[in-house]
């Protein structure tokens, strides 16, 4: 299996730069989790108790939290990924609707992007009360990117311990 290209950040367009690590991140989460069967998704085996579609459930949320409801003011639907009766994290979704739900995501974060200067700020409303500092789309974008970047390295060390494949195997 071998992995997308890294894109590279335009110097002129670091909005293109964002959104090109973006989908760089969503592509590698869906390599990453590709391939796997339902047993192995289902299966735990880190001590916090998250699975790899939990994971992915996380990922979903939490790019709709930051841009969607954070940035543009919109409401959005609480988080599906719950906490079972002995604390570990728990999904219904099946990964391929997950990875679709991260898909369409992306597709709204783009579109967000490229419709907004990287020093707009936050709309009051949604994650941001009259009177807080609001932040920056440059700013909720870095969140986000080390979110992905965070949480990739932990499905990359996940899928490793499942079956072995590494990287860009």
């Amino acid at each position: 299996m071998t992995g997308v290209p890294e894109p590279s950040i335009p110097r002129t367009d670091p909005r293109a730069g964002f959104i090109e690590y973006l989908d760089f991140f969503r592509a590698e989460v869906r390599r990453t989790c590709s391939g796997l069967g339902e047993a192995e998704l289902a299966t735990s085996i880190v001590p916090s108790g998250w699975t790899l579609p939990t994971m992915v459930e996380h990922l979903v949320h939490m790019e709709r939290r930051w841009l969607v409801w954070g940035f543009v003011g919109e409401d959005v639907p609480r988080p599906r990924a719950d906490r079972a009766a002995d604390g570990s994290f728990v999904t219904d979704r099946p990964i391929g609707v997950l990875l679709d739900a991260l898909d369409e995501g992306g597709r709204r974060t783009r579109s967000i992007v490229e419709n907004h200067d990287l020093a707009d700020r936050a709309t009051v409303g949604g994650m941001f009360a009259s009177g807080d500092s609001l932040p920056t789309l440059l700013s909720i974008l870095l969140h986000v990117s080390q979110e992905y970047a965070r949480h990739l390295g932990h499905i990359d060390i996940a899928r490793e311990l499942i079956d072995g494949l590494v990287g860009d195997d």
